[in-house]
């Protein structure tokens, strides 16, 4: 498993952006297990969500000063290419010399760099399996991923689904293992 925090978020771009790489070219518009969202959608998401870090983080932008310049169609007619330009832009923002000690403003107010950091790991690290899910790539998660997201979201795993980020958690059954029991947290049956 990989050490640092800005180790685990590149390890969970490349298995995100491995995933966009199994998608062929009839299936972005295929469900997903994000029940708003296709293929295409559940991919423009989580390469916005990237795109979003070098302004916050590099430049000490706030939401509002950014506005709209990251909504809509991120991906254009490269979305492998897309993901990789902002996966790469993302690892390089939070693995600078100084940048997990920094402040960004974020829409529900300032955080931590690393607590935006281990919040946007945990997320590509989730929405891996919705993609693997979605386009029938193996949704087996590497194991140091999923313990690293389950510490992230369990702490504010019932405040998902009112934020209307995730759906509501499920039942975990007894015995379950890590995945099993980081899925049922975002309401995802594995």
């Amino acid at each position: 498993m990989p050490g640092t925090l800005p180790e685990q978020h590149a390890a969970a771009l490349r298995l995100f952006g491995e995933r966009v790489r199994a998608v062929e070219d009839g299936q972005w518009g295929a469900p997903t297990p994000c029940t708003e969202w296709t293929v295409r959608d559940l991919v423009n998401h989580v390469t916005g969500e990237q795109l979003w870090v070098p302004p916050l983080l590099t430049e000490g932008r706030t939401v509002e000063e950014v506005g709209d310049g990251l909504s809509g169609d991120l991906l254009g007619r490269d979305p492998a290419g897309a993901w990789e330009r902002a996966a790469a832009a993302a690892r390089a923002a939070f693995g600078a010399p100084g940048a997990l000690e920094r402040t960004v403003r974020l829409s529900y107010g300032p955080t931590g760099a690393a607590a935006y950091c281990a919040e946007l790991t945990a997320d590509c690290v989730v929405h891996a399996w919705d993609l693997s899910r979605a386009v029938g790539a193996d949704d087996r998660l590497p194991e140091g991923l999923v313990e690293f997201s389950l510490r992230e979201v369990m702490p504010y795993a019932d405040g998902l689904a009112a934020s209307g980020m995730y759906d509501a958690p499920l039942e975990v059954p007894d015995g379950a293992d890590a995945q099993t029991r980081l899925l049922a947290l975002v309401g995802r049956r594995g």
